[in-house]
């Protein structure tokens, strides 16, 4: 069951031109894909290893920096057999916002496996399919809070 909170534990990239497999956030990315009941979805995915701007006020220069370490996306999500599609109401990288995402997936224990259709890649530009592994996250306690 898709529904809870899952948290990045790899993302790696295939080139279809040549076969060539990139870990384009890092061999330890950072994230969060959520999926709730009422339909929504939301994904936020972090490059390893970003560093904190020099001030509250990052400079042009690292914003693109902290910019390309980030992919990010919300809006609504529905399942037929063994894919999702996300419905994109808000992106990091406004040419997905009202788009549909579709993505394989596949749930062994407590592993989410997220497989993107062949398509040109927004980092790379180049046709590729990436798989992301996903953890689930346990509840909180809200009364240990």
């Amino acid at each position: 069951m898709l529904l809870g909170t899952w948290k990045l534990r790899s993302f790696t990239t295939e080139d279809l031109a040549n076969g060539e497999k990139t870990d384009l956030f890092g061999a330890h990315p950072d994230g969060y894909l959520s999926y709730s009941a009422d339909g929504r979805m939301h994904a936020i995915v972090l490059k390893e290893g970003r560093k904190a701007p020099a001030g509250v006020v990052p400079t042009d220069a690292e914003r693109i920096e902290l910019y390309s370490g980030l992919s990010a996306y919300a809006g609504t999500y529905n399942t037929d057999g063994d894919l999702v599609s996300h419905h994109v109401d808000a992106s990091w990288n406004e040419s997905w916002t009202g788009t549909v995402q579709v993505r394989r997936f596949r749930i062994d224990g407590e592993h989410l496996y997220i497989t993107t259709l062949p398509d040109k890649n927004p980092v790379t530009g180049k046709q590729s399919t990436s798989v992301l592994v996903w953890t689930k996250v346990k509840s909180v306690d809200k009364a240990a809070k």
